[in-house]
């Protein structure tokens, strides 16, 4: 059936992705909304080179109230725009499209990774020296280009555009579809995101599913937990967004896009034909060329430079995952083995996968 495999082929990719997915399959007659457009790589000069012709998306998840009503910003217990000074992120996901367009890489980047923040001028005019921070200090500090840079920086990979959602654009799409269904396996109680959900099947409104996708102080793990709900959930969203009963409402999908359209914000370079074009490369990927993992962490819990409770990228598979992107290449190999000498058939190649991804039926929550 072909929402079945939308949703395989859809699964682990953010909101922002999905929304572009969707633009698609309706006639711009239908839509009314348009993306912000932020200069995402301002003052950007010392960038890393291209290798290839294949294609690098930045989507960041940002935690800025504003757009959020009195009642949702109760409801949701994060405090009002004027006590939330800055913006954070609690989602930052690499996507790689292939140069033949035929695969994806989907990389999640914890928010904690211990990183370098190279000398910037804050939105004052005041110049702050180069400092070793989370790498979530960037989006606050200098927003989209400052951390541009830092990644750049960090895996000498170019990013090409830059997609933004904020809290109220992702609730609207999630109350746009009616709720979105979520299992979990364990009880949850988080005293930071403010979420109690007992163990089970569960249909989340805006509020909600924003409570749940920043979930992560219940069960130890930390951004790692979160990135896997976060990816669970996309799936549910997936779904919902590919059933019958929205696609086949014209009202529930011009709503689903509006919605979609208006939350995010993108570099000013991205068009909407850009955003179209995009939907249709992706949307002709089989589920096996998707891949989904997170940046190879060697420490969960690591000091230094002032610097408490951050992630450390590992030193030695982190940059050859890079390195890979960059030159366009395969992250998982196949290894043919020689054959067996009593054996007059070849030898069935064993796939190596050190970077741990995931393919995309491998994140549908069952």
């Amino acid at each position: 059936m072909k929402s079945a495999r939308s949703i395989r082929i859809f699964t682990g990719i953010s909101i922002a992705i999905l929304a572009i997915s969707a633009i698609s399959s309706l006639a711009f007659g239908t839509v009314s909304s348009f993306t912000n457009k932020v200069d995402a790589f301002a003052g950007l000069d010392k960038r890393p080179d291209k290798q290839s012709s294949a294609v690098n998306y930045l989507l960041v998840g940002s935690d800025t109230r504003e757009g959020l009503s009195k009642e949702e910003l109760k409801a949701l217990r994060v405090g009002s725009v004027a006590t939330a000074a800055g913006k954070r992120s609690d989602t930052m996901l690499l996507v790689h499209i292939s140069k033949a367009r035929d695969k994806a890489v989907l990389i999640s980047i914890p928010r904690d990774s211990y990183a370098l923040i190279p000398e910037h001028t804050t939105t004052a005019g005041k110049v702050k020296p180069a400092v070793h921070s989370k790498i979530n200090s960037a989006f606050n500090w200098g927003d989209a280009p400052l951390l541009i840079e830092v990644i750049e920086n960090m895996t000498q990979l170019k990013i090409d555009h830059y997609i933004e959602i904020n809290f109220a654009g992702f609730a609207r799409v999630v109350d746009s579809l009616g709720g979105i269904e979520v299992c979990t396996k364990k009880d949850i109680d988080d005293p930071k995101s403010h979420l109690v959900l007992p163990a089970g099947v569960h249909t989340l409104n805006g509020i909600e599913a924003l409570k749940y996708v920043r979930t992560r102080e219940f069960d130890g793990l930390g951004d790692i937990g979160r990135m896997q709900r976060q990816q669970a959930f996309m799936s549910s969203v997936i779904q919902k967004a590919t059933s019958a009963g929205v696609l086949l409402n014209p009202i529930t999908v011009a709503n689903f896009i509006n919605s979609a359209l208006s939350a995010m914000t993108t570099d000013k370079d991205l068009k909407n034909s850009d955003l179209i074009t995009l939907a249709k490369q992706i949307k002709s990927l089989s589920a096996a060329s998707v891949r989904t993992l997170t940046v190879p962490l060697s420490d969960l819990n690591y000091y230094a430079n002032g610097v408490t409770a951050s992630v450390l990228w590992d030193p030695i598979l982190a940059p050859q995952l890079w390195d890979r992107l960059r030159q366009d290449r395969a992250i998982v190999d196949e290894v043919s083995p020689s054959p067996s000498p009593s054996s007059s058939k070849e030898a069935k190649a064993d796939v190596v996968d050190k970077f741990k991804t995931r393919t995309a039926e491998d994140n549908i929550c069952r």
